[in-house]
């Protein structure tokens, strides 16, 4: 049995034991009732309000409010026990692990899904294809200007923009794409998701990392109108990237590993006890919980992804 079954079935085993009996107040902490307070990375905001809306919809008496901020601080405020879950893009490391140990508390970890970073450039840029090697040295200031990249090129520097100096898209370029070299003095960190979105759509010379579930709902028409202000950069593992080996952050592509900047998302709880926090964890991992994830255009842990190849006809 793999770990993972082993917590799944230990919340399914929660669920069902609190639903025993009689509950005279209908806001006690169950599974299924409550008042609570989570922590989410503002990147994965659009995925949970879908899923707070179904899963309050079906539970009368719970009520979670998402504190939408920094991945930081969402670990932060579990470290500090002013909320008992978070969801953010990278499980506890080992001496947040030992901070619990020390209150004998075990915190659950549990994937939920596959997401990924979505590089954008303002709409009049043509260069819409580019490297691994190449974003790297963006990153780095090893590539300064544009037409290092395109000698016709008259766009002059790149400015880099983040969502956040805390966010989970900073420590994941550092780590996995720039081997912890230092950034280049032309990037800059703004105060939000949206915030990217508008500098990149303003500034020719600008490059912006992004999460991928905030332009992959073809649903949503908020999402669809960003669209429209930034073009998407292709990405290629090859040092010589053409439009036959570079993909764009669409979810077979996640799914086939082909789009290199993926990244997994997690739910930690740090609840002692099975209460709300533990139902609402195991409905993001039901089915349920995760066909909303694959609707929302990233990679459920769980449920199936159908791939379905168009052929034109020649």
């Amino acid at each position: 049995m793999t770990v993972r079954h082993s917590i799944l079935m230990f919340i399914t085993a929660g669920l069902l034991s609190g639903c025993n009996g009689i509950n005279r107040n209908p806001y006690a902490d169950t599974p299924t009732t409550g008042i609570i307070n989570i922590g989410v990375d503002e990147n994965f905001k659009n995925i949970t309000e879908a899923e707070l809306m179904v899963f309050e919809g079906l539970y009368e008496y719970a009520e979670i409010t998402p504190v939408y901020t920094t991945e930081n601080e969402c670990v932060q405020m579990l470290l500090d026990d002013s909320i008992r879950l978070i969801i953010t893009y990278r499980p506890l490391y080992e001496y947040e692990k030992a901070s619990f140990q020390k209150k004998h508390i075990i915190p659950r970890e549990l994937k939920i899904a596959t997401d990924a970073i979505a590089v954008i450039i303002h709409p009049e840029n043509s260069d819409t294809l580019l490297s691994m090697k190449e974003l790297k040295g963006i990153l780095t200031g090893d590539i300064k200007q544009w037409n290092q990249l395109n000698q016709k090129s008259t766009i002059g520097d790149i400015d880099v923009i983040f969502d956040n100096k805390n966010s989970s898209i900073l420590r994941f370029v550092l780590d996995s794409v720039c081997d912890f070299s230092a950034l280049s003095d032309h990037s800059y960190a703004m105060d939000s998701t949206i915030d990217v979105v508008n500098y990149v759509a303003e500034h020719r010379n600008s490059i912006g990392l992004i999460g991928v579930s905030l332009v992959s709902d073809s649903d949503d028409t908020t999402q669809m109108s960003f669209l429209k202000r930034i073009n998407i950069v292709a990405m290629s593992e090859s040092d010589h990237p053409t439009a036959e080996n570079s993909y764009e952050p669409y979810q077979a592509y996640i799914y086939q590993g082909s789009y290199p900047l993926t990244r997994d998302v997690y739910i930690i709880n740090a609840e002692p006890r099975n209460g709300l926090a533990t139902g609402f964890m195991s409905f993001l991992a039901s089915d349920r919980g995760q066909r909303i994830i694959l609707k929302s255009g990233i990679i459920p842990a769980v449920a199936p992804v159908r791939i379905i190849n168009v052929r034109k006809n020649l």
